[in-house]
């Protein structure tokens, strides 16, 4: 299960996506997440793509405490490049929502090239 808060409530993304959204409007001396954001969204693509690797890499070969903090850092990095490019999280939960709709290989299929 999730890790909860006090009041048992259970971290989310949207959360997630909201402390980013907060950082990102502080000094990047005090802000990893402004840091990364003033690098522009090539860097923080980049910074992504690090991480899905040691998720990968953590996945075949690690144990469950290192895939689930790799994993914290794939969500986190994936929001910051989002954020970077303009794009909210909801709108990308609704992409997942239209997809969920059929089966994996009809949404596939379904794509334009």
């Amino acid at each position: 299960m999730g890790e909860k808060d006090r009041a048992g409530a259970m971290f989310t993304l949207d959360e997630l996506a909201r402390t980013i959204d907060d950082r990102a409007g502080a000094s990047a001396e005090t802000s990893y997440t402004r840091s990364l954001l003033d690098r522009g969204a090539a860097h923080c693509a980049r910074k992504f793509g690090e991480e899905a690797i040691e998720f990968s890499i953590a996945v075949a070969a690690q144990d469950e405490s290192a895939v689930r903090a790799e994993a914290a850092d794939v969500l986190y990095h994936l929001l910051v490049a989002l954020r970077a490019r303009g794009i909210v999280l909801s709108s990308v939960m609704d992409e997942l929502g239209k997809r969920s709709r059929q089966s994996g290989h009809q949404e596939k299929a379904s794509r334009t090239k």
